[in-house]
C-alpha cells in the first residue's frame, strides 16, 4: 500500500456519493441535505465520481479526509 499514488477524497465529495448512492437520495433532496444548491451537489458529487474512478482504473490508494 506504501507505494501507491494517492488520490484525496474530501469529506464533502465522500458526503455526497454516501447520500446518492448509500442513501439513495436524488439530487434535490441529497443537496438539501448538504445545504447546497444543486448545481453545486452535482460538481461535487462529479468530482466524487472522478476522483473514485481515477483510483480503481489505475489501481492507486483513496485516503478519505474527514471533518469531524
Amino acid at each position: 500500500m506504501r507505494d501507491l499514488e494517492v488520490v484525496t477524497l474530501e469529506s464533502e465529495e465522500l458526503e455526497a456519493y454516501r447520500l446518492r448512492h448509500v442513501q439513495g437520495m436524488e439530487q434535490i433532496e441529497a443537496a438539501k441535505s448538504m445545504q447546497t444548491s444543486q448545481s453545486t451537489y452535482q460538481r461535487i458529487l462529479y468530482r466524487a465520481y472522478e476522483k473514485i474512478a481515477d483510483a480503481l482504473v489505475h489501481g492507486k490508494a483513496i485516503k478519505l479526509i474527514r471533518d469531524i
